[in-house]
């Protein structure tokens, strides 16, 4: 059984792990026609606001350097998960990450589609607290500006895109199966807003972690088989056409019982919309 970890971190130890032993290979069983956990394969073009964070220095190059997610919510700004800026992911500081990108536009990462931009600066939530999980959000801001009609709206307290039942759709790269088979194009599976109640039962506390509704939103299939995974980190999950959470943790990978938690985007829109709140750190 997978503990609850963040999904970036054992995404981003298996990707250095195979980029350490062979530069230019995948990541161990990596899978070209996977798909995300009871997902599909989706375009780029009909959700333009997803983003891919890469480091080929850190990660390889057959995936473009793919580790975790994001999601364009102005035409220079991108929320990602703050433990993707972590340094047991980066393996430094984030500043020392001189070939840190955002690729946009990109459906399939072996393609050249899309554009590759440079992030100027990153800012962590202050709040962030890696133990529980709990504000789990960071801001990178891009050198180059992407057209407006990129960019994904943010959830705001009292949205009904959180009404308990409502489908939503989660986007990412990562693992496809649980089992380190990462997938080279964007996916997206179905997933439903849970209740906090149930969420609670899932996550009450202990090893598996405790699930807090003020800063987490969980969502999941009653059956399992579908769910975000390791490498999905940061990416976005979407419902009624906003973006109402970010790829944080969970217990496993589509597990009936363990669905997956999301960074809650309600809470922190002031901070994502407010470059001059929390840590800074410039010229990345």
């Amino acid at each position: 059984m997978r503990l609850s970890l963040p999904r970036a971190l054992v995404g981003a130890l298996a990707l250095v792990a195979g980029a350490a032993a062979t530069p230019l290979a995948p990541a161990p069983g990596a899978a070209a026609d996977g798909v995300v956990i009871g997902g599909k394969p989706v375009k780029v073009a009909d959700s333009p606001w997803v983003v891919a964070l890469a480091s080929r220095d850190r990660f390889g190059g057959i995936r473009d350097g793919q580790f975790c997610g994001g999601v364009l919510v102005a035409p220079t700004t991108v929320v990602t998960a703050a433990h993707c800026l972590g340094r047991q992911v980066l393996g430094g500081p984030v500043e020392s990450l001189t070939d840190l990108r955002v690729i946009t536009g990109r459906t399939e990462l072996h393609g050249d589609e899309g554009r590759e931009i440079a992030v100027s600066a990153a800012r962590v939530n202050p709040d962030y607290d890696a133990r529980s999980n709990a504000g789990d959000l960071a801001v990178l801001e891009l050198a180059e500006a992407v057209p407006a009609a990129h960019v994904l709206p943010m959830a705001t307290a009292g949205d009904e895109a959180y009404a308990a039942g409502t489908d939503a759709d989660v986007y990412g790269w990562g693992d496809t199966s649980g089992f380190g088979d990462y997938a080279y194009g964007l996916r997206a599976a179905r997933v439903t807003v849970l209740d906090d109640e149930s969420c609670l039962r899932a996550y009450p506390g202990g090893a598996d972690g405790r699930y807090l509704a003020e800063s987490m939103v969980c969502a999941g299939d009653q059956g399992g088989g579908k769910d975000a995974c390791q490498g999905d980190s940061g990416g976005p999950l979407v419902a009624r056409g906003r973006l109402i959470g970010l790829v944080s943790w969970g217990r496993g990978c589509g597990r009936a019982d363990s669905p997956g938690v999301y960074t809650r985007i309600a809470p922190l829109v002031a901070f994502v919309s407010g470059p001059e709140s929390g840590s800074r750190q410039d010229g990345v």
